[in-house]
């Protein structure tokens, strides 16, 4: 049975009701048939306050991942366990001298390897590092060469293995660029110069440049009095930069229409030397509408996805040549959380993948670059579907969506939660599989699939 949390302004209930314990279970019923390829873990992370906690806005719990182990056409357990990091124990980012220590966060949003480190993300502090097992090691700060946040939205190269990412702040530097060597050691840092604090979710990658979104999305100390520090400020201006990764911290600006992107597609560079870049982007009365209903009410949110508060799915083209950027609305129904294959990251794909939420009907959506074409997977209106994360087959020269899609999927009551297994060349087709968890998963942000060939553990 779920808790129901609340707070002056915010309700956490049904699908978004925090759990109040970790479990575990084993040998997990299936419907269909799980491809044997399908061997290795889907974690999935989200905010989940303790029992008795209150939570000011939505995105604020401390972190709780969820994992599914899947082998040889099994599901072998399913468990649950917090991020047991330093502000789970109580402690505080911002120490009495208004310094901030960030090894402190609740690293409720993201969850990805790399280099062998399985690292629980939130945008305001460091990694946390976790076992295959969901057992908490600590805090990374790469052997003391991080000094600022880290982006819950990291990019991995599929090319060169190298993890590129950046962190922001409400003090200079604003902005800053990171990367990783494919060994997992921090090996450049630069400033990225923008005219205030700004709230920067995401990001994209080429396979030569860095693609920042200085969007208005602002921080205040008078927000932070009351809540959610950030808030829609459309004074602040409109623009993505371009970075090479050969000149870190030289950035060439965009003007764009104003709106927020949280959740970036895909980027690359094409034939002519433009950089074109998706998403799901928020008109500036969707972003209004949207960031209030987080503040209040956000169990509404995908029940009521209409006419505002929505994002749509959008396309920006940088050209270098003429220094304009050109904006092309692609698809007109609500969608988040858009993936696309991690063998394509920074590189032209046809593919992008994303929930879709439309007047209280859920649905899982196969986006077509090339052909414009929308493929949905309904789910109804009982029934609320998280991130799906493309997983590739393990065919020699296989099509760009040869694979599966993995979600998992709660009902509106919050009561029951199943994983869902999706055949991504047929996404309106039934299911492959259907693996049903032992509780209801809370509606969360992002998860990984950590393959077997990543860990080697059993």
């Amino acid at each position: 049975m779920t808790e129901t949390t609340t707070t002056p302004g915010v309700t956490l209930e049904g699908y978004l009701a925090p759990v109040p314990d970790e479990i575990e279970a084993h040998d997990l019923p299936v419907e269909g048939t799980l491809p044997p390829e399908l061997t290795g873990r889907y974690f999935r992370n989200g905010p989940n306050p303790r029992p008795g906690e209150t939570a000011r806005h939505w995105f604020t719990g401390h972190g709780m991942l969820h994992g599914v182990r899947l082998r040889e056409g099994r599901a072998e357990w399913y468990r649950n366990r917090w991020v047991r990091t330093k502000a789970l124990e109580g402690a505080t980012m911002v120490g009495a001298d208004g310094t901030f220590d960030r090894s402190v966060g609740v690293a409720n949003t993201h969850v990805v390897e790399h280099a062998g480190r399985i690292m629980a993300l939130v945008e305001s502090s460091f990694p946390t590092v976790v076992t295959p097992d969901l057992a908490t090691v600590g805090p990374c700060d790469f052997d003391g060469r991080l000094t600022t946040a880290m982006t819950a939205h990291p990019k991995i190269d599929p090319v060169t293995g190298e993890l590129h990412f950046f962190g922001y702040g409400v003090m200079p530097p604003f902005v800053t660029y990171h990367r990783l060597t494919a060994s997992g050691e921090l090996c450049a840092s630069a400033e990225i110069e923008v005219p205030g604090p700004t709230m920067m979710h995401d990001f994209a990658i080429t396979d030569r440049h860095a693609v920042f979104l200085d969007l208005p999305m602002t921080f205040s100390f008078e927000r932070l009095a009351t809540g959610m520090p950030y808030g829609y400020d459309e004074s602040y201006g409109a623009r993505i930069g371009v970075m090479p990764f050969d000149r870190p911290g030289h950035v060439t600006w965009f003007d764009v229409d104003p709106g927020y992107v949280f959740h970036v597609g895909n980027a690359h560079t094409d034939a002519s030397g433009r950089v074109v870049v998706d998403g799901a982007r928020y008109s500036p009365a969707d972003t209004v509408a949207m960031w209030d209903d987080l503040d209040t009410d956000p169990s509404g949110l995908a029940a009521d996805a209409a006419a505002t508060g929505a994002a749509r799915y959008h396309r920006w083209v940088l050209d270098p040549t003429t220094g304009k950027a050109t904006e092309t609305a692609l698809d007109d129904r609500a969608v988040e959380f858009p993936t696309v294959d991690d063998d394509l990251v920074g590189r032209d794909s046809r593919y992008r993948y994303a929930v879709s939420q439309e007047r209280g009907t859920a649905g899982i959506v196969k986006l077509d670059m090339v052909a414009g074409a929308v493929t949905e997977h309904p789910l109804g209106t009982g029934t609320v579907a998280g991130e799906a994360v493309f997983v590739p087959s393990t065919a020699p020269d296989r099509a760009e969506d040869d694979g599966w899609l993995l979600t998992i999927t709660t009902t509106r009551d919050g009561k029951a939660s199943n994983l869902l297994v999706l055949d991504a060349t047929d996404v309106a087709a039934a299911p492959v599989a259907t693996v049903t968890l032992p509780r209801g998963v809370p509606a969360g942000f992002h998860g990984s699939w950590i393959d077997d060939t990543s860990i080697r553990e059993n």
